[in-house]
Protein backbone atom coordinates (compact mmCIF):
# COMPACT_ATOMS: atom_id res chain seq x y z
CA UNK A 1 0.00 0.00 0.00
CA UNK A 2 1.42 3.36 -1.02
CA UNK A 3 1.59 6.14 1.53
CA UNK A 4 0.66 9.66 0.35
CA UNK A 5 3.14 12.50 0.57
CA UNK A 6 1.22 14.25 3.34
CA UNK A 7 1.17 11.10 5.42
CA UNK A 8 4.87 10.57 4.76
CA UNK A 9 5.64 14.08 6.02
CA UNK A 10 4.15 13.20 9.39
CA UNK A 11 7.18 11.02 9.99
CA UNK A 12 9.66 13.79 9.08
CA UNK A 13 10.97 16.78 11.03
CA UNK A 14 9.13 20.10 11.08
CA UNK A 15 12.24 21.92 9.90
CA UNK A 16 12.64 19.65 6.89
CA UNK A 17 9.01 19.93 5.80
CA UNK A 18 8.16 23.56 6.52
CA UNK A 19 8.18 26.39 3.97
CA UNK A 20 11.19 28.15 5.49
CA UNK A 21 13.35 27.65 2.41
CA UNK A 22 11.21 30.19 0.56
CA UNK A 23 10.98 28.42 -2.78
CA UNK A 24 7.40 29.67 -3.12
CA UNK A 25 8.55 33.29 -3.48
CA UNK A 26 8.28 35.04 -6.87
CA UNK A 27 12.06 35.48 -6.65
CA UNK A 28 12.42 31.73 -7.19
CA UNK A 29 9.33 31.42 -9.42
CA UNK A 30 11.15 33.50 -12.00
CA UNK A 31 14.01 31.02 -11.99
CA UNK A 32 11.55 28.20 -12.56
CA UNK A 33 10.07 30.06 -15.52
CA UNK A 34 13.54 30.36 -16.97
CA UNK A 35 14.40 26.72 -16.29
CA UNK A 36 11.32 25.52 -18.19
CA UNK A 37 11.87 27.86 -21.15
CA UNK A 38 15.47 29.11 -21.28
CA UNK A 39 16.53 31.54 -23.98
CA UNK A 40 19.03 30.33 -26.57
CA UNK A 41 19.94 32.42 -29.62
CA UNK A 42 19.67 29.46 -32.02
CA UNK A 43 17.53 26.75 -30.46
CA UNK A 44 15.07 28.89 -28.48
CA UNK A 45 15.28 32.59 -29.43
CA UNK A 46 11.87 33.34 -27.91
CA UNK A 47 12.73 31.82 -24.52
CA UNK A 48 13.04 33.56 -21.16
CA UNK A 49 16.27 35.52 -20.59
CA UNK A 50 17.72 35.00 -17.12
CA UNK A 51 18.08 38.39 -15.46
CA UNK A 52 17.33 37.25 -11.93
CA UNK A 53 20.70 35.63 -11.22
CA UNK A 54 23.42 37.82 -9.69
CA UNK A 55 26.35 36.07 -11.31
CA UNK A 56 29.56 37.62 -12.59
CA UNK A 57 30.57 36.06 -15.92
CA UNK A 58 32.36 39.05 -17.44
CA UNK A 59 35.96 38.06 -16.64
CA UNK A 60 36.14 34.32 -17.13
CA UNK A 61 38.60 34.83 -19.96
CA UNK A 62 41.10 36.16 -17.40
CA UNK A 63 40.53 33.16 -15.15
CA UNK A 64 40.89 30.69 -17.99
CA UNK A 65 44.07 32.35 -19.18
CA UNK A 66 45.57 32.10 -15.68
CA UNK A 67 44.59 28.44 -15.37
CA UNK A 68 46.15 27.63 -18.73
CA UNK A 69 49.38 29.32 -17.64
CA UNK A 70 49.42 27.63 -14.21
CA UNK A 71 48.54 23.94 -14.61
CA UNK A 72 50.43 23.19 -11.40
CA UNK A 73 47.65 24.88 -9.42
CA UNK A 74 45.34 21.94 -10.11
CA UNK A 75 45.92 18.48 -8.71
CA UNK A 76 44.18 17.08 -11.79
CA UNK A 77 47.04 17.90 -14.17
CA UNK A 78 50.42 16.19 -14.66
CA UNK A 79 52.14 19.30 -13.33
CA UNK A 80 50.04 19.42 -10.15
CA UNK A 81 49.47 15.72 -9.69
CA UNK A 82 52.41 15.40 -7.29
CA UNK A 83 50.30 17.15 -4.64
CA UNK A 84 47.31 14.86 -5.17
CA UNK A 85 47.83 12.55 -2.21
CA UNK A 86 48.47 15.28 0.34
CA UNK A 87 45.52 17.33 -0.88
CA UNK A 88 43.16 14.36 -1.00
CA UNK A 89 44.01 13.15 2.51
CA UNK A 90 44.27 16.45 4.39
CA UNK A 91 41.12 18.17 5.59
CA UNK A 92 41.27 20.43 8.60
CA UNK A 93 38.34 22.66 9.45
CA UNK A 94 40.78 25.48 10.15
CA UNK A 95 41.58 25.55 6.42
CA UNK A 96 44.91 25.35 4.66
CA UNK A 97 47.21 28.11 6.00
CA UNK A 98 48.08 29.27 2.49
CA UNK A 99 44.37 29.40 1.63
CA UNK A 100 43.51 31.61 4.61
CA UNK A 101 46.52 33.83 3.89
CA UNK A 102 45.47 34.22 0.24
CA UNK A 103 41.88 35.08 1.21
CA UNK A 104 43.08 37.69 3.71
CA UNK A 105 45.33 39.18 1.03
CA UNK A 106 42.51 39.25 -1.53
CA UNK A 107 40.05 40.86 0.90
CA UNK A 108 42.60 43.58 1.58
CA UNK A 109 43.38 44.30 -2.07
CA UNK A 110 39.68 44.38 -2.99
CA UNK A 111 39.36 47.18 -0.43
CA UNK A 112 42.25 49.11 -1.93
CA UNK A 113 44.80 47.77 0.60
CA UNK A 114 43.54 50.42 3.01
CA UNK A 115 42.95 47.77 5.67
CA UNK A 116 44.64 44.49 6.57
CA UNK A 117 42.94 41.25 7.57
CA UNK A 118 44.31 38.66 9.98
CA UNK A 119 44.34 35.20 8.39
CA UNK A 120 43.84 33.62 11.83
CA UNK A 121 40.41 35.22 12.00
CA UNK A 122 39.26 33.72 8.70
CA UNK A 123 36.72 30.92 9.03
CA UNK A 124 35.67 29.11 5.87
CA UNK A 125 32.16 27.98 5.03
CA UNK A 126 30.15 26.55 2.17
CA UNK A 127 29.45 29.84 0.44
CA UNK A 128 27.95 32.97 1.96
CA UNK A 129 24.76 30.97 2.56
CA UNK A 130 26.51 28.71 5.04
CA UNK A 131 28.44 31.63 6.51
CA UNK A 132 25.29 33.58 7.31
CA UNK A 133 23.60 30.60 8.91
CA UNK A 134 26.69 29.87 11.01
CA UNK A 135 26.82 33.48 12.20
CA UNK A 136 23.13 33.34 13.08
CA UNK A 137 23.68 30.14 15.06
CA UNK A 138 26.59 31.77 16.90
CA UNK A 139 24.89 35.04 17.79
CA UNK A 140 21.20 34.34 18.40
CA UNK A 141 18.80 31.85 19.94
CA UNK A 142 15.54 30.72 18.30
CA UNK A 143 12.98 33.50 18.51
CA UNK A 144 15.56 36.28 18.76
CA UNK A 145 16.00 38.69 15.89
CA UNK A 146 18.20 40.70 13.57
CA UNK A 147 17.23 44.07 12.16
CA UNK A 148 17.62 44.22 8.37
CA UNK A 149 17.24 47.38 6.24
CA UNK A 150 14.88 46.98 3.30
CA UNK A 151 14.95 46.12 0.51
CA UNK A 152 17.14 43.10 1.25
CA UNK A 153 18.26 39.86 -0.42
CA UNK A 154 15.39 37.31 -0.35
CA UNK A 155 17.81 34.49 0.48
CA UNK A 156 18.31 35.95 3.96
CA UNK A 157 14.88 34.60 4.90
CA UNK A 158 16.27 31.14 4.17
CA UNK A 159 19.88 31.56 5.25
CA UNK A 160 19.27 33.10 8.65
CA UNK A 161 15.78 31.87 9.58
CA UNK A 162 14.99 28.45 8.17
CA UNK A 163 16.97 26.14 10.44
CA UNK A 164 18.01 28.56 13.20
CA UNK A 165 14.59 29.84 14.26
CA UNK A 166 15.94 33.38 14.19
CA UNK A 167 13.63 36.22 13.13
CA UNK A 168 14.31 39.12 10.74
CA UNK A 169 12.75 42.51 11.46
CA UNK A 170 12.64 44.97 8.54
CA UNK A 171 14.09 48.44 8.91
CA UNK A 172 11.92 50.31 6.42
CA UNK A 173 13.84 52.46 3.92
CA UNK A 174 12.12 54.57 1.28
CA UNK A 175 12.77 55.87 -2.22
CA UNK A 176 12.30 59.47 -1.08
CA UNK A 177 15.90 59.44 0.19
CA UNK A 178 17.19 56.76 -2.21
CA UNK A 179 16.54 53.98 0.33
CA UNK A 180 19.21 55.22 2.72
CA UNK A 181 19.21 53.82 6.25
CA UNK A 182 18.40 56.44 8.87
CA UNK A 183 18.81 56.40 12.63
CA UNK A 184 15.10 57.13 12.97
CA UNK A 185 14.20 53.99 10.98
CA UNK A 186 16.59 51.89 13.08
CA UNK A 187 15.15 53.16 16.34
CA UNK A 188 11.59 52.60 15.14
CA UNK A 189 12.29 48.99 14.14
CA UNK A 190 14.13 48.35 17.40
CA UNK A 191 11.28 49.81 19.49
CA UNK A 192 8.66 47.77 17.63
CA UNK A 193 10.61 44.60 18.38
CA UNK A 194 10.73 45.51 22.07
CA UNK A 195 6.98 46.20 22.09
CA UNK A 196 6.47 42.70 20.66
CA UNK A 197 8.77 41.20 23.32
CA UNK A 198 11.30 40.20 20.66
CA UNK A 199 14.91 40.37 21.72
CA UNK A 200 17.09 42.03 19.07
CA UNK A 201 20.54 40.44 18.89
CA UNK A 202 21.98 42.23 15.91
CA UNK A 203 21.81 44.39 12.80
CA UNK A 204 22.50 42.83 9.41
CA UNK A 205 23.55 45.05 6.50
CA UNK A 206 24.71 44.35 2.96
CA UNK A 207 27.43 46.72 1.83
CA UNK A 208 27.31 47.14 -1.14
CA UNK A 209 23.58 46.54 -1.16
CA UNK A 210 21.76 43.73 -2.86
CA UNK A 211 19.44 44.70 -4.59
CA UNK A 212 20.14 48.46 -4.67
CA UNK A 213 23.70 48.44 -6.01
CA UNK A 214 24.58 51.27 -3.60
CA UNK A 215 26.89 51.35 -0.61
CA UNK A 216 27.13 53.13 2.73
CA UNK A 217 29.12 56.30 3.14
CA UNK A 218 31.48 56.70 6.10
CA UNK A 219 29.10 58.82 8.16
CA UNK A 220 26.28 56.31 7.83
CA UNK A 221 28.57 53.44 8.82
CA UNK A 222 29.68 55.40 11.88
CA UNK A 223 26.02 55.93 12.76
CA UNK A 224 25.32 52.20 12.45
CA UNK A 225 28.32 51.27 14.56
CA UNK A 226 27.36 53.76 17.26
CA UNK A 227 23.80 52.43 17.19
CA UNK A 228 24.77 48.80 17.76
CA UNK A 229 27.28 49.79 20.41
CA UNK A 230 24.63 51.77 22.31
CA UNK A 231 22.14 48.89 22.09
CA UNK A 232 24.87 46.33 22.80
CA UNK A 233 23.87 44.22 19.81
CA UNK A 234 25.96 42.67 17.02
CA UNK A 235 26.66 44.11 13.58
CA UNK A 236 26.92 41.61 10.71
CA UNK A 237 28.28 43.16 7.51
CA UNK A 238 27.76 41.26 4.29
CA UNK A 239 30.47 42.62 1.97
CA UNK A 240 30.36 39.98 -0.75
CA UNK A 241 30.01 42.67 -3.47
CA UNK A 242 32.98 44.77 -2.26
CA UNK A 243 34.96 44.07 -5.43
CA UNK A 244 32.13 45.07 -7.77
CA UNK A 245 32.27 48.77 -6.85
CA UNK A 246 33.35 50.57 -10.00
CA UNK A 247 35.41 53.11 -8.06
CA UNK A 248 37.13 51.31 -5.21
CA UNK A 249 38.22 54.60 -3.61
CA UNK A 250 34.59 55.34 -2.76
CA UNK A 251 33.75 52.08 -1.03
CA UNK A 252 34.28 52.00 2.73
CA UNK A 253 34.48 48.65 4.52
CA UNK A 254 33.35 48.29 8.11
CA UNK A 255 36.94 47.17 8.75
CA UNK A 256 38.13 50.66 7.80
CA UNK A 257 35.74 52.25 10.28
CA UNK A 258 37.11 50.10 13.10
CA UNK A 259 40.66 50.86 12.03
CA UNK A 260 40.14 54.61 11.73
CA UNK A 261 37.97 54.94 14.83
CA UNK A 262 39.23 52.19 17.15
CA UNK A 263 37.18 53.34 20.15
CA UNK A 264 33.88 53.83 18.33
CA UNK A 265 32.50 50.52 19.54
CA UNK A 266 33.26 47.19 21.14
CA UNK A 267 34.97 45.30 18.31
CA UNK A 268 33.64 42.01 19.66
CA UNK A 269 30.26 43.04 18.26
CA UNK A 270 31.40 43.26 14.61
CA UNK A 271 31.49 40.40 12.07
CA UNK A 272 32.03 40.32 8.29
CA UNK A 273 30.61 37.79 5.83
CA UNK A 274 32.44 37.43 2.51
CA UNK A 275 32.76 34.99 -0.37
CA UNK A 276 34.30 34.59 -3.82
CA UNK A 277 30.94 34.06 -5.50
CA UNK A 278 30.46 37.63 -6.69
CA UNK A 279 33.82 39.39 -6.84
CA UNK A 280 35.55 36.45 -8.56
CA UNK A 281 32.50 34.82 -10.12
CA UNK A 282 33.07 31.50 -8.31
CA UNK A 283 29.65 30.55 -6.85
CA UNK A 284 30.22 26.91 -7.75
CA UNK A 285 33.36 26.77 -5.61
CA UNK A 286 31.27 27.47 -2.47
CA UNK A 287 33.96 29.59 -0.86
CA UNK A 288 32.31 31.47 1.98
CA UNK A 289 34.15 33.40 4.66
CA UNK A 290 33.36 34.54 8.20
CA UNK A 291 35.69 37.21 9.55
CA UNK A 292 34.94 38.09 13.16
CA UNK A 293 36.65 40.46 15.57
CA UNK A 294 35.33 38.28 18.38
CA UNK A 295 37.71 35.46 19.42
CA UNK A 296 34.91 33.32 20.83
CA UNK A 297 32.85 33.64 17.67
CA UNK A 298 35.89 32.67 15.59
CA UNK A 299 36.42 29.53 17.65
CA UNK A 300 32.76 28.52 17.68
CA UNK A 301 32.24 29.25 13.98
CA UNK A 302 35.33 27.23 13.13
CA UNK A 303 33.88 24.21 14.94
CA UNK A 304 30.54 24.66 13.20
CA UNK A 305 32.26 24.95 9.82
CA UNK A 306 32.75 21.18 9.94
CA UNK A 307 29.27 20.98 8.38
CA UNK A 308 30.21 23.06 5.35
CA UNK A 309 33.90 22.94 4.54
CA UNK A 310 35.56 24.04 1.32
CA UNK A 311 37.31 21.13 -0.36
CA UNK A 312 41.10 21.16 -0.11
CA UNK A 313 41.32 20.86 -3.88
CA UNK A 314 39.44 24.16 -4.16
CA UNK A 315 41.51 25.71 -1.37
CA UNK A 316 44.70 24.67 -3.16
CA UNK A 317 43.63 26.24 -6.46
CA UNK A 318 42.28 29.43 -4.88
CA UNK A 319 45.39 29.87 -2.76
CA UNK A 320 47.63 29.57 -5.81
CA UNK A 321 45.59 32.09 -7.79
CA UNK A 322 44.93 34.73 -5.14
CA UNK A 323 48.50 34.73 -3.86
CA UNK A 324 49.68 36.39 -7.07
CA UNK A 325 49.19 40.09 -6.52
CA UNK A 326 49.75 41.11 -10.14
CA UNK A 327 46.96 38.82 -11.28
CA UNK A 328 44.65 39.89 -8.42
CA UNK A 329 45.12 43.61 -9.04
CA UNK A 330 44.63 43.26 -12.80
CA UNK A 331 41.53 41.10 -12.32
CA UNK A 332 39.93 43.53 -9.86
CA UNK A 333 40.62 46.50 -12.15
CA UNK A 334 39.37 44.78 -15.30
CA UNK A 335 36.30 43.38 -13.58
CA UNK A 336 35.29 46.80 -12.30
CA UNK A 337 35.81 48.33 -15.73
CA UNK A 338 33.67 45.72 -17.49
CA UNK A 339 30.93 45.87 -14.85
CA UNK A 340 30.78 49.66 -15.15
CA UNK A 341 30.50 49.43 -18.93
CA UNK A 342 27.70 46.86 -18.77
CA UNK A 343 25.84 48.80 -16.09
CA UNK A 344 26.08 52.05 -18.03
CA UNK A 345 25.00 50.38 -21.27
CA UNK A 346 21.84 48.96 -19.71
CA UNK A 347 20.78 52.03 -17.78
CA UNK A 348 21.57 54.38 -20.67
CA UNK A 349 19.54 52.35 -23.18
CA UNK A 350 16.57 52.08 -20.82
CA UNK A 351 16.71 55.79 -20.01
CA UNK A 352 16.20 56.47 -23.73
CA UNK A 353 12.72 54.97 -23.47
CA UNK A 354 11.90 56.63 -20.19
CA UNK A 355 12.77 53.85 -17.77
CA UNK A 356 14.71 55.09 -14.78
CA UNK A 357 16.68 53.36 -12.07
CA UNK A 358 18.25 54.13 -8.72
CA UNK A 359 21.66 55.74 -9.16
CA UNK A 360 24.26 53.12 -8.30
CA UNK A 361 27.78 51.94 -9.09
CA UNK A 362 28.17 48.59 -7.39
CA UNK A 363 26.83 45.06 -7.60
CA UNK A 364 25.87 42.89 -10.55
CA UNK A 365 22.45 44.53 -10.96
CA UNK A 366 20.51 47.78 -10.82
CA UNK A 367 17.21 48.75 -9.19
CA UNK A 368 14.77 49.51 -12.02
CA UNK A 369 11.83 51.86 -11.54
CA UNK A 370 8.69 50.60 -13.31
CA UNK A 371 6.15 52.28 -11.05
CA UNK A 372 4.53 54.17 -13.91
CA UNK A 373 3.62 50.90 -15.63
CA UNK A 374 1.49 49.67 -12.74
CA UNK A 375 -2.28 50.08 -13.11
CA UNK A 376 -2.39 51.08 -9.46
CA UNK A 377 0.26 51.49 -6.74
CA UNK A 378 -0.28 48.11 -5.09
CA UNK A 379 1.73 44.92 -4.73
CA UNK A 380 -1.08 43.05 -6.47
CA UNK A 381 -0.55 45.29 -9.50
CA UNK A 382 3.20 44.72 -9.23
CA UNK A 383 2.73 40.96 -9.38
CA UNK A 384 0.32 41.30 -12.32
CA UNK A 385 2.89 43.33 -14.22
CA UNK A 386 5.70 40.96 -13.20
CA UNK A 387 3.79 38.08 -14.83
CA UNK A 388 3.58 40.14 -18.01
CA UNK A 389 7.36 40.63 -17.89
CA UNK A 390 7.91 36.89 -17.43
CA UNK A 391 5.29 35.52 -19.82
CA UNK A 392 5.14 38.17 -22.56
CA UNK A 393 8.39 40.12 -22.54
CA UNK A 394 10.17 36.88 -21.53
CA UNK A 395 12.60 38.38 -19.03
CA UNK A 396 13.22 37.01 -15.55
CA UNK A 397 13.65 40.11 -13.41
CA UNK A 398 12.86 40.03 -9.70
CA UNK A 399 9.95 42.04 -8.23
CA UNK A 400 10.68 44.40 -5.36
CA UNK A 401 8.18 42.69 -3.08
CA UNK A 402 10.50 39.66 -3.02
CA UNK A 403 13.11 41.93 -1.46
CA UNK A 404 10.63 43.25 1.14
CA UNK A 405 10.53 46.64 -0.55
CA UNK A 406 7.69 48.70 0.90
CA UNK A 407 6.96 50.47 -2.40
CA UNK A 408 5.50 48.53 -5.36
CA UNK A 409 6.96 48.97 -8.82
CA UNK A 410 10.70 48.41 -8.27
CA UNK A 411 12.51 45.48 -9.89
CA UNK A 412 16.05 44.12 -9.64
CA UNK A 413 17.76 43.54 -12.99
CA UNK A 414 20.94 41.44 -13.15
CA UNK A 415 23.23 42.26 -16.07
CA UNK A 416 26.55 40.42 -15.60
CA UNK A 417 25.45 36.82 -16.21
CA UNK A 418 25.06 37.04 -19.99
CA UNK A 419 27.04 37.82 -23.12
CA UNK A 420 26.81 41.03 -25.14
CA UNK A 421 24.45 39.57 -27.73
CA UNK A 422 21.94 38.48 -25.10
CA UNK A 423 22.16 41.91 -23.49
CA UNK A 424 21.04 43.57 -26.72
CA UNK A 425 18.18 41.09 -27.15
CA UNK A 426 16.98 41.87 -23.62
CA UNK A 427 17.22 45.61 -24.23
CA UNK A 428 15.31 45.36 -27.51
CA UNK A 429 12.56 43.36 -25.81
CA UNK A 430 12.15 46.07 -23.19
CA UNK A 431 12.19 48.84 -25.77
CA UNK A 432 9.62 47.02 -27.91
CA UNK A 433 7.33 46.62 -24.93
CA UNK A 434 7.60 50.31 -24.03
CA UNK A 435 6.93 51.30 -27.66
CA UNK A 436 3.88 49.03 -27.89
CA UNK A 437 2.61 50.34 -24.57
CA UNK A 438 2.95 53.93 -25.75
CA UNK A 439 1.17 53.15 -29.01
CA UNK A 440 -1.64 51.55 -27.05
CA UNK A 441 -1.83 54.59 -24.76
CA UNK A 442 -1.96 56.94 -27.76
CA UNK A 443 -4.65 54.82 -29.39
CA UNK A 444 -6.63 54.65 -26.17
CA UNK A 445 -6.39 58.41 -25.67
CA UNK A 446 -7.40 59.00 -29.30
CA UNK A 447 -10.42 56.74 -28.91
CA UNK A 448 -11.34 58.45 -25.67
CA UNK A 449 -10.98 61.86 -27.34
CA UNK A 450 -13.16 60.74 -30.26
CA UNK A 451 -15.73 59.33 -27.88
CA UNK A 452 -15.72 62.57 -25.88
CA UNK A 453 -16.10 64.64 -29.07
CA UNK A 454 -19.04 62.49 -30.16
CA UNK A 455 -20.59 62.90 -26.73
CA UNK A 456 -20.12 66.66 -26.90
CA UNK A 457 -21.60 66.81 -30.41
CA UNK A 458 -24.60 64.75 -29.29
CA UNK A 459 -24.99 67.00 -26.26
CA UNK A 460 -24.91 70.11 -28.44
CA UNK A 461 -27.43 68.54 -30.78
CA UNK A 462 -29.71 67.73 -27.86
CA UNK A 463 -29.37 71.23 -26.47
CA UNK A 464 -30.10 72.74 -29.90
CA UNK A 465 -33.16 70.52 -30.23
CA UNK A 466 -34.29 71.51 -26.77
CA UNK A 467 -33.90 75.22 -27.62
CA UNK A 468 -35.94 74.68 -30.82
CA UNK A 469 -38.63 72.94 -28.83
CA UNK A 470 -38.62 75.80 -26.37
CA UNK A 471 -39.08 78.25 -29.25
CA UNK A 472 -41.96 76.32 -30.73
CA UNK A 473 -43.57 75.51 -27.39
CA UNK A 474 -46.98 77.13 -26.63
CA UNK A 475 -45.40 78.39 -23.44
CA UNK A 476 -42.48 79.98 -25.24
CA UNK A 477 -42.14 83.77 -24.79
CA UNK A 478 -42.21 84.03 -28.58
CA UNK A 479 -45.80 82.75 -28.61
CA UNK A 480 -47.11 85.08 -25.93
CA UNK A 481 -50.19 87.24 -26.91
CA UNK A 482 -48.40 90.40 -25.81
CA UNK A 483 -45.48 89.73 -28.13
CA UNK A 484 -47.80 88.89 -31.00
CA UNK A 485 -49.75 92.14 -30.39
CA UNK A 486 -46.54 94.12 -30.48
CA UNK A 487 -45.66 92.56 -33.80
Amino acid sequence: MEVGLNNTQKFLSKIATNDGHGENLPYFDGWKAYDTNPYHPQTNPSGVIQMGLAENQLCFDLIQEWIMNHPEASICTPQGGFDFKETALFQDYHGLPQFRAAIANFMSRVRGSRVKFDSDRIVMSGGATGAHETVAFCLANPGEAFLVPTPYYPGFDRDLKWRTGVQLIPVVCESSNNFKVTLEALEEAYDKAKESNIKVKGLLITNPSNPLGTFFDKDTLKTLVSFINEKNIHLVCDEIYAGTVTDDNEFVSIAEILQEFPTICDHNLVHIVYSLSKDMGFPGFRVGIIYSYNDTVVNIARKMSSFGLVSTQTQHLVASMLSQNDFVDNFIHESRTRLAHRHDLFTRELAQVGIGSLESNAGLFFWMDLRRFLKEPTFEAEMTFWRIIINEIKLNVSPGSSFHCNEPGWFRVCFANMDDTTVMVAIERIKSFVHETRMLEIKTKAMAKTKKQCWQNNLQLKLSSRRLEDIMSPHSPLNSPMLRAQN
